[in-house]
C-alpha cells in the first residue's frame, strides 16, 4: 500500500499514542538481515506470499512511476534462501496483494482492477488468467462516520468516493472464499469458491465508514487477516493508523488498536497480529487485545550501495519457518525533492528477522 505522508511523531492525541507502537518502547527491537536483493531494474516490492512446502517466497511490485512506458512491475519467485528463480512481467500495471493457494498464485492487479492467477512455479512466459474484475460501487460513498468529542458533542464526517476500486489486501478462509479490501471505496469484497470459479462473481461483503479514512493518506481498508478460528476478520486502515475487527459472519466492526501509522500488510501468526507500519518504518506484533508484544527493527539509513538498512516503508510480511520476511517498499510519494529517504534508494530489498518464541 503506497502512501508516505504522515509524520512519524505521535501528534494525533494521547490515546492514539498510547494504544499501539509507543507502548513497546521498552522492548528490544528484533534485528533484520538481508533476505533477497531485487534485480537491478525492479523496484518497490509491495506484497509477499510463500509456499509453505518448498519455502519459496513470492514478491509483487507496486511501481507507479511515470511515464508508464518505463514501468517494470514484476512478480518475483525466490528460493527458500533468497536466490531469484524467476520473474514474470506485468508491465505498467502496479500489483498489490498476492496469495498462495493449492499450487497457484492469486494476484491483485491494482492497475487493471482485476484478480488474476498463475502457476506458482511460474517462468517468464507462464500464462496469466483473469478471474474477476472489480468496479466502482453504488451508492458512491459509505455512510457518514460519527466522531464523539470530549465535551459531549459530536461531528459527522461524510466520505466522498474516488469511483476507482483500489483493490489492495486479500486473504483466503479455509473454505476457499477470498476476501479483498478496497482502500478508496471503504469496502471489503468477497469471492466464493475463488480457487475454482472462472469467471468469478464479486460480492460486496462489507462497507462501513470505519473502512474509509480521515487521515492524510488516501488509503483506508488495507491488509486483511483472520484469527485462528476465523471468527474475526482483522482489517488495517492505513490512513487512520488503525487495526479494526469485523466479527464474522454477520458483522459488527470496532477498533482494536490505534496509532499504528500507515498500517499496511497484516498477518496473523501464533496468536499475534503482525502489522507492517509503513509510516514509522517498523513491524509491530499485537495480541488479540491490541497490546504491543514485539517490534521489529527500524529505519537505520541508506547504505552507500543504495540499499535501505533495516526497514524503510515496510509494506508486507510473510512467515517462512521460524523467520519473518518483510518487503521494503521504499516508495517516495511527495512532490518535494529531498524530503524523503526513499529518494536515495537505488536497490530494493526483502529483509528477514527471527520470530520470537511464543509466550508460554
Amino acid at each position: 500500500m503506497p502512501g508516505r505522508l504522515v509524520p512519524t511523531l505521535c501528534i494525533a492525541g494521547l490515546l492514539a499514542c498510547a494504544t499501539a507502537p509507543a507502548a513497546a518502547t521498552d522492548m528490544a527491537r528484533l534485528p533484520t538481515t538481508l533476505f533477497a536483493l531485487l534485480p537491478v531494474d525492479v523496484r518497490h516490492p509491495e506484497s509477499l506470499a510463500t509456499d509453505p512446502a518448498s519455502g519459496e517466497v513470492y514478491a509483487a511490485t507496486f511501481d507507479a512511476r511515470e511515464p508508464a512506458t518505463v514501468r517494470k512491475n514484476q512478480l518475483l519467485r525466490f528460493d527458500a534462501e533468497g536466490r531469484l528463480l524467476a520473474q514474470r512481467d506485468f508491465g505498467a500495471t502496479p500489483l498489490t496483494g498476492i496469495a498462495f493457494r493449492d499450487g497457484k498464485l492469486y494476484v491483485l492487479n491494482f492497475g487493471a482492477s482485476k484478480l488474476q492467477r498463475l502457476d506458482a512455479r511460474f517462468t517468464a512466459d507462464t500464462p496469466i488468467e483473469d478471474l474477476a474484475t472489480f468496479t466502482a460501487l453504488t451508492p458512491p460513498a459509505p455512510p457518514a462516520r460519527r466522531i464523539d468529542n470530549p465535551d459531549g458533542s459530536h461531528d459527522s464526517l461524510q466520505f466522498g468516493s474516488a469511483g476507482f476500486p483500489a483493490i489492495n489486501g486479500l486473504v483466503f478462509d479455509r473454505a476457499g472464499t477470498l476476501y479483498v479490501s478496497d482502500s478508496f471505496q471503504g469496502a471489503i469484497f468477497r469471492i466464493a469458491n475463488a480457487t475454482t470459479c472462472k469467471p468469478c462473481r464479486v460480492e460486496r461483503f462489507a462497507r462501513d465508514p470505519l473502512l474509509a479514512t480521515t487521515g492524510a493518506l488516501p488509503f483506508g481498508a488495507n491488509g486483511l487477516a483472520f484469527n485462528a478460528d476465523e471468527s474475526i476478520l482483522y482489517i488495517n486502515n492505513a490512513g487512520d493508523g488503525r487495526v479494526l475487527r469485523w466479527r464474522m459472519p454477520a458483522g459488527g466492526i470496532d477498533v482494536l488498536a490505534e496509532g499504528v501509522y500507515g498500517a499496511d500488510g497484516l498477518l496473523f501468526h501464533d496468536g499475534l497480529l503482525w502489522v507492517s507500519a509503513n509510516q514509522i518504518d517498523t513491524v509491530v506484533a499485537l495480541d488479540e487485545r491490541g497490546r504491543v508484544r514485539h517490534r521489529a527493527s527500524d529505519f537505520l539509513g541508506v547504505a552507500d550501495d543504495g540499499m535501505p538498512r533495516g526497514l524503510l516503508f515496510p509494506a508486507a510480511t510473510v512467515v517462512q519457518g521460524r523467520r519473518m520476511i518483510v518487503a521494503n517498499l521504499a516508495l517516495p510519494l511527495t512532490p518535494a525533492v529531498g524530503d524523503e529517504w526513499e529518494e536515495d534508494v537505488t536497490r530494493w530489498t526483502l529483509v528477514a528477522f527471527d520470530l520470537p518464541l511464543p509466550s508460554p
